[in-house]
């Protein structure tokens, strides 16, 4: 072979070689890159009548409180991708053989203009709400009092009223207007042009004690409609016992704690252990009366409360279905609708009795 035709050889395979590297580089670069889906994958739990972080998940104190043994998980999902990014490409495809995980397009869950920040605040806002309704539904069910406050449930980022008012804030009055609904804060915010300063008093809980604070807030204009004023607050009823009751866990949102945290509470302010040292798991939505809504992400709980050993899993009867086939092997599951139905069902495994299962479709 001539000089010539050895450095034309030579010359070609450096552009190949180029250009293979080249194709290999933006192929993995590709992979890692972001893509518009969501994973939902079996998430931690939290033993809502045990400790997280070196206190109680749910802490009760100037009450009588009573023993309690074994364990209550609350399940999570764990959520990757959305409008908190995260998710690749490779993420993706090695979820999909992966029997306890989902992908989901992203506009299936988020609309397109929501950001992170918004999920956030809402998942806050929910999870909030999980632990107002949590106590409404337990002193209900014990026939205890109940009150109930005007409370700040979320304070949405860069808003007017960031760093001035705080989630749980008890809203007092507005420019001298005592508040007793939820309804009266938007009225007399949007009663007033955008620019408009408002005197708020709130009740705030403190480390260094509960307080009354005063703080002035300014109204701007509506990130979703700039013709309407607003503070950047979501705000709800906030049910109270007549003694402390804090929840601990500032890492989690959502709506879904609502069942176990009733429960928990349930066994610690009243005499009959319900786990008896066995361990269950569960979740569902809880409103004020009692009673257990759907959740999202029932086969990655399903999974995460077989994952760590619970043998008894409490869920919403409406997901009777979609569980059908993905029930882990060794893992009980009883749907139930009301608090009541979860107790009785706690009484009946706590004594060796037969505890009720979904029915099954013909």
């Amino acid at each position: 072979m001539s000089t010539h035709a050895r450095r034309h050889l030579s010359s070609r395979a450096r552009v190949l070689l180029v250009s293979v590297t080249s194709v290999l580089v933006l192929l993995a670069v590709a992979l890692l890159l972001p893509v518009p889906f969501v994973k939902l994958a079996p998430g931690p739990t939290f033993n809502v009548i045990g400790d997280h972080d070196g206190q109680p998940v749910i802490k009760i104190s100037d009450t009588t409180t009573y023993p309690v043994s074994g364990e209550l998980d609350m399940t999570t999902v764990l959520e990757s991708g959305g409008p908190r990014g995260g998710l690749t490409f490779l993420d993706a495809v090695a979820s999909w053989f992966q029997s306890s995980n989902a992908v989901l397009p992203r506009e299936l869950l988020y609309p397109d203009d929501v950001s992170g920040t918004d999920v956030k605040a809402k998942q806050t806002a929910m999870f909030s709400t999980a632990e107002s309704n949590a106590t409404a539904a337990a002193l209900g069910y014990l026939k205890m009092p109940v009150s109930t406050k005007i409370v700040v449930s979320a304070v949405w980022a860069d808003s007017p009223a960031d760093g001035k008012l705080e989630a749980r804030d008890e809203i007092l009055t507005i420019d001298g207007t005592a508040i007793t609904a939820a309804d009266q804060v938007r009225e007399l915010v949007q009663a007033k042009p955008i620019g408009t300063s408002f005197a708020i008093t709130v009740h705030r809980d403190d480390p260094s004690g509960a307080k009354n604070v005063d703080v002035t807030v300014t109204s701007e204009p509506n990130p979703t409609d700039d013709t309407k004023p607003y503070i950047g607050i979501s705000v709800g009823e906030y049910y109270a016992a007549d003694f402390p009751i804090a929840f601990t866990l500032d890492t989690v949102g959502g709506p879904s704690a609502g069942l176990m945290f009733t429960l928990g509470l349930i066994d610690k302010l009243s005499p009959g252990d319900l786990a008896a040292g066995k361990h269950i798991a569960g979740t569902g939505t809880i409103d004020p009366e009692g009673k257990v809504g759907p959740i999202g992400g029932i086969r990655q709980k399903l999974a995460g409360a077989r994952g760590v050993g619970a043998e008894l899993f409490l869920m919403p009867k409406a997901h009777c279905a979609e569980a059908a086939g993905h029930i882990p092997d060794g893992l009980t599951v009883t749907p139930v609708e009301t608090v009541a139905d979860a107790v009785d069902a706690l009484h009946a495994w706590a004594q060796g009795a037969q505890v009720p299962s979904c029915p099954v479709s013909s």
